[in-house]
């Protein structure tokens, strides 16, 4: 009898067991897709973090020896879309490109720029002159990664990798 005793008492913690272990099972397994949740918003964050916090893209990492710049030779005036106030505005601004002198592309078209300089500036005056003045002043970083999109575009490539402005007059 004793050992029937012993068998039953077994037999009731090893039931006890097996409903503890799919309970601790059901909330682990909730715990890590919690957890798993949680990683892929961090990770997504930190793809986030790949642009800066005034929105521009993020600008790949090109070493300094690797770096070509180009001037746009003439400070171009260009015509800003009309605010509400009806009065015409302009904005006068230089233009510099950085390009990659590694990238593959480069050797195709950043040796040769100057021959494409009149595209180029068209595709800046295209986009800039979406802008208005009060949009222009208040958002140059996304004029900015406006005109590397276009000019990335254009190209076909991304050997441009950055745009920037060495000089800007607002008027008007």
């Amino acid at each position: 009898m004793k050992k029937n005793l012993i068998s039953v008492i077994i037999l009731a913690l090893l039931i006890v067991n097996i409903a503890l272990t799919s309970v601790m099972l059901f909330s682990v397994t909730s715990t890590n897709k919690a957890t798993a949740d949680m990683v892929m918003r961090i990770t997504g964050a930190m793809d986030m973090e790949l642009s800066s916090a005034d929105g521009t893209a993020f600008t790949p990492v090109v070493p300094i020896e690797n770096i070509a710049s180009y001037d746009i030779a003439d400070t171009m005036t260009i015509r800003l879309k009309q605010d509400e106030d009806g009065a015409e505005h302009y904005i006068m601004i230089a233009v510099t490109l950085s390009m990659d002198k590694e990238h593959e592309d480069y050797k195709e078209y950043g040796e040769s720029l100057t021959d494409r300089e009149s595209l180029i500036k068209s595709e800046i005056i295209n986009v800039i002159g979406q802008y208005t003045m009060a949009e222009a002043q208040a958002d140059e970083a996304g004029m900015k990664q406006a005109i590397l999109e276009s000019i990335q575009n254009m190209f076909g490539s991304d050997f441009v990798f950055r745009v920037d402005f060495r000089d800007v007059k607002y008027s008007g």
